[in-house]
């Protein structure tokens, strides 16, 4: 499904429904249509769910980092005149959601993190991207599921596409680095937003010893598991998935 982003400014972003805005973060290789369950689910029960492009590729090399995303995302909401918002990442977005979360605590009534990096995460080997090895990028793209049939030739053609632009794999190794660097294990004890965690049992990118651990070591959160589903639990189990969260958010009155 293709869906038509709003570009104001330094900012790209899609926008469906009024109401708490839920600020949708992708991961590295991700997007817009990652999230196509939650962009359907929540408008019409009162949410404004929100999904901003993430300057992944164009900004410079030197601040292509974990942190200057976050302060992007900041700058997002500053710009939007948004109070406060509920940030929902996978992987990647996930980790920018937790620094974000750290840097301006005051902005963010909630958090919601999936397969999220910051503290443990699998690359995708040492090789990877090998330039032009589709049967290898295609194995690769579906090792990150349960079920590799949700790694379609749309998801692989994109993964494909990053590999060979040679700007554009530069910066995802850059990114990938500054992520690794970037742990947030000391910082997560002092970080008392209202988390919510959504995990895949067979996540082999960021294992279930990770969940476990960011649930231990965040002073406000729930931990949920979904059975037979890997790193992108929104994507595997949408339906699940946006049962957990919309009965959470009931829960903690967002």
């Amino acid at each position: 499904m293709a869906y038509e982003t709003i570009k104001e400014g330094k900012f790209e972003y899609y926008s469906s429904g009024e109401g708490t805005p839920i600020v949708v973060l992708h991961g590295l290789m991700g997007g817009l249509s990652n999230f196509s369950g939650v962009i359907d689910y929540f408008p019409p029960l009162g949410y404004e769910v929100v999904v901003p492009s993430l300057p992944l590729y164009t900004m410079s090399l030197i601040k292509t980092s974990v942190g200057t995303f976050a302060k992007h995302i900041n700058a997002f909401i500053e710009y939007k005149g948004w109070d406060e918002v509920i940030l929902l990442g996978n992987s990647l977005g996930g980790h920018i959601g937790l620094v974000t979360t750290k840097l301006f605590p005051e902005k963010i009534k909630a958090l919601v993190i999936t397969g999220s990096s910051g503290l443990y995460e699998n690359s995708m080997g040492e090789s990877y991207p090998r330039k032009g090895d589709y049967e290898y990028i295609k194995k690769k793209s579906q090792e990150v599921f349960y079920d590799p049939e949700i790694a379609t030739k749309e998801v692989v053609d994109e993964v494909f596409k990053v590999a060979n632009d040679r700007n554009k794999l530069i910066k995802t190794l850059a990114i990938a680095k500054s992520a690794i660097r970037h742990n947030m294990a000391k910082d997560l004890p002092k970080m008392t937003t209202p988390t919510c965690i959504i995990w895949g049992k067979n996540d082999t990118v960021t294992p279930p010893e990770v969940a476990t651990t960011f649930h231990e070591k965040l002073p406000d959160s729930d931990l949920f598991w979904i059975d037979k589903c890997g790193h992108a639990a929104m994507m595997e189990h949408p339906d699940e998935f946006n049962e957990i969260l919309h009965g959470w958010f009931k829960k903690r009155g967002f």
